[in-house]
């Protein structure tokens, strides 16, 4: 600390906005423990709201409608080709979407009573931060949260600067309608991006290494989806990598591995995500970081400094929101003194493309590599009666039980609204249903979440499949 700082005392700092720190904070301030949260944009919601989760869905949401007026030409609805106009598209997605949210989460900070402060922050010991920028400051705190989240990735050899070259952050800003289209990486990000440049007109060429989209998620959940995928998209390149990129006449040059260079109007590189943890100063701290630049934690999201936890990407896979908001509360509660464990069995994870792909728990293929006895059961949505009426019975919902117990292990949902329908999945997972459960509990007729009872009743009426 020099002369002259401006020197900020608190219970707790908490840092970075995103969904694992205002949760940490909120959960802080409720709690009765004075709370300041540092982000360098002095906002909150951090890439979640504004870079990722929100912006995209919104721009899914556009491609659905795209999309589900097409199908309508299928029962005698034909609305003519869309029209898409690309200012009012970005103004609504700002600010209806983002916006509104954004200003919902200041309004609640204020309510609170907790403190944004705006700049970088940076650990000068375990007990103080830094902050740089427009207010410059040092947080002295009892406890503090790291919650920086991460950035996207970058591919190694793929190091050419061209505005033609994005990331994900700068694909949701839909800078143009490019008429072709490279996404290098057929994960979650690449695949739901990609449907929305296709959808808005592009044509969409996706390289993925591995030999399937969706690399890790179970096959039977990923076929409805690539089979739509193969139709909106001009190509599909598995097994394959891009090796190079430049620019040529207006455009970018792709070397595709095994196949003549194409080319490009822009490219789009989505090959996951990687946690910020440098340059926080965690040298000065008792904090351990593992492989990847991840910060080790305990179930009650502490640190190996006692004076320091982590929450949400930094701390490793998933790197999603909903678990990075719920180690918020736990860490929260933890500095309060009460009795909080990170210790949830079920963590949801949704692909929100079309068809929707949502599972939880444990898979098929995981739990025959660890050697566990379990039956599986499918109710294809060809005989859901709601599905039919929609004209989607393109779905499916998977069922995996405990062979001894008939407990719910995992569930995997492929169709439209799958990622509403897990979560009846996620509960049964973390409550320890059984099959039986599920079959005797009543669900509305016609709906798609009868897929999940129409899944446990054919598993006890038939016995499953082992």
């Amino acid at each position: 600390m020099v002369m002259g700082d401006l020197v900020n005392e608190v219970d707790v700092a908490v840092l970075g906005g995103g969904p694992g720190g205002y949760s940490a904070a909120f959960r802080c301030a409720e709690l009765g423990l004075e709370t300041v949260v540092v982000d360098t944009g002095k906002r909150l919601g951090g890439a979640c709201l504004y870079e990722g989760c929100i912006p995209s869905k919104a721009l899914l949401h556009v491609a659905a409608v795209i999309g589900e007026a097409e199908r309508a030409k299928e029962f005698g609805l034909d609305f003519g080709e869309p029209r898409i106009t690309l200012d009012p598209l970005r103004k609504w997605k700002a600010e209806r979407v983002v916006g509104k949210l954004a200003r919902g989460l200041a309004s609640v900070a204020k309510a609170r009573k907790v403190e944004v402060v705006g700049g970088r922050g940076a650990f000068e010991d375990s007990r103080s931060i830094r902050v740089g920028g427009e207010e410059p400051q040092v947080i002295r705190f009892k406890h503090a949260v790291i919650a920086t989240g991460s950035l996207p990735s970058r591919v190694p050899g793929l190091d050419l600067v061209s505005d033609r070259i994005m990331d994900s952050t700068a694909a949701l800003e839909v800078p143009e309608i490019p008429e072709r289209l490279l996404v290098i990486g057929g994960g979650y990000i690449g695949l739901e991006l990609g449907q929305v440049y296709a959808a808005l007109g592009s044509r969409v060429t996706v390289v993925e290494m591995t030999d399937g989209l969706l690399p890790g998620v179970d096959r039977e959940l990923v076929q409805p989806l690539q089979r739509r995928c193969e139709k909106m998209f001009a190509a599909i390149f598995l097994k394959t990598k891009v090796t190079g990129l430049k620019e040529a006449g207006g455009a970018i040059e792709a070397a595709i591995e095994g196949r003549e260079s194409l080319a490009f109007d822009r490219v789009l590189i989505a090959v996951g995500r990687r946690a910020v943890s440098d340059g926080l100063g965690l040298q000065a701290t008792k904090v351990k970081i593992e492989g990847r630049g991840l910060i080790a934690v305990d179930e009650r999201c502490r640190t190996a400094d006692p004076h320091i936890y982590a929450v949400g990407d930094v701390t490793g896979d998933p790197m999603l929101a909903h678990r990075a908001m719920r180690q918020g509360k736990v860490a929260a509660e933890a500095i309060a003194g009460r009795a909080a464990a990170f210790d949830n069995v079920a963590i949801p994870a949704v692909v929100f493309t079309d068809p929707e792909v949502a599972w939880v728990g444990l898979m098929e293929t995981e739990a025959r590599r660890a050697g566990r006895q379990i039956k599986v059961t499918k109710f294809p949505w060809a005989a859901s009666g709601r599905a039919a009426s929609i004209g989607r019975s393109d779905g499916l919902t998977k069922l995996v039980v405990d062979a001894a117990t008939s407990r719910v292990l995992g569930v995997g949902i492929v169709g439209p609204g799958a990622g509403e329908l897990i979560a009846e999945a996620s509960l049964a997972v973390e409550t320890a249903v059984t099959a039986e459960d599920l079959a005797l509990t009543i669900h509305a007729h016609p709906t798609l979440s009868e897929g999940l009872m129409e899944a446990a009743e054919s598993l006890l009426h038939q016995g499953g499949a082992s």
